[in-house]
């Protein structure tokens, strides 16, 4: 459609051809002319709506592929990895990302009326971009041009992103973000504890006292919203974590490990090698060569 083409556009042109993470309010922005190879990362809520190029995305055992003209919602903090499969100089893998506030999304609940029902999985879906969404994606990026515009318009025009989505075939996932007593709310009392303590244990009955819920009806929902256990969340989590810190070059691998919760080092290595395919060592190492080489090799993993 000629709108998508007009998104990719301007995408590029805010982008300045490479990476641009919360330019303002939510808005991040990505050309990648590529393929690259899995990159892990923590998702958070957003909506990233993607004009041009191919991308392929795991959580837990789940794979999900999305392109040019669909979008890709996601309504709560994931351990992912993902790569971008299809991208060349001429079809360069072009993505607007939207963060999606719960505040914004409850204020317009009471004025839906027809919500799509949330599929078993609601931690991530796919959807076809509806013209209308597109439409006010090239807007939100058209107002970057001028401060004053953005800071006026800007509000109403997020609202009907959000607005689009909720009226689109993914709807009920996005609500479950605004809801203050859904499901989505109370699991992400416990991921961000889980967040902001990686490297204490955890007791999966104070992970669902924490979330206002009984045992079994935690574990039922944390696995609806993420296809994994509070436990396999936790360790791609520190999993994650331990290798930011290894590529700072500030720490060693057992330093790294112990510092995210690890007691022993093999252990940590054992797990590192099954989740990224390469020892701590080497693939820290090869992290750094790609980097090298290629800047923007890596430098889409903020992207779902």
């Amino acid at each position: 459609m000629a709108q998508l083409a007009d998104l990719r556009d301007l995408i590029i042109r805010h982008a300045r051809g490479g990476i641009r993470r919360n330019i303002v309010d939510g808005i991040s922005l990505g050309v990648v002319r590529d393929g690259t190879p899995p990159a892990a990362t923590m998702s958070e809520p957003s909506v990233t709506l993607v004009a041009g190029g191919r991308k392929r995305t795991a959580v837990g055992d789940l794979e999900f592929v999305y392109g040019a003209g669909e979008y890709l919602v996601v309504s709560i903090d994931l351990p992912v990895t993902g790569r971008v499969e299809h991208a060349t100089r001429d079809d360069p893998f072009v993505v607007f990302s939207l963060a999606l506030r719960p505040a914004v999304i409850a204020a317009l609940l009471l004025d839906t009326v027809d919500v799509a029902r949330p599929p078993a999985f609601t931690g991530l879906a796919v959807g076809t971009a509806a013209p209308g969404l597109v439409d006010a994606a090239c807007r939100m990026l058209n107002l970057l041009d001028d401060p004053a515009d953005r800071a006026a318009l800007g509000p109403a025009t997020e609202r009907e992103i959000v607005w689009r989505l909720l009226t689109g075939p993914q709807g009920g996932i996005v609500r479950q973000i605004g809801l203050a007593d859904g499901s989505i709310a109370h699991i992400s009392r416990a991921i961000g504890w889980m967040r902001e303590h990686v490297a204490d244990p955890v007791a999966v009955a104070d992970l669902a006292r924490i979330s206002g819920m009984s045992v079994s009806t935690f574990h039922r929902h944390f696995r609806a919203a993420t296809s994994m256990t509070p436990l396999q969340w936790q360790k791609a989590l520190r999993l994650r974590e331990a290798r930011g810190r290894l590529l700072t070059g500030a720490v060693g691998v057992a330093e790294a490990g112990y510092a995210v919760g690890y007691g022993s080092p093999s252990q940590f290595s054992r797990e590192y090698r099954r989740a990224f395919g390469r020892p701590p060592g080497q693939d820290v190492r090869e992290l750094r060569n790609d980097d090298a080489q290629s800047p923007v090799q890596h430098a889409d993993a903020w992207i779902p």
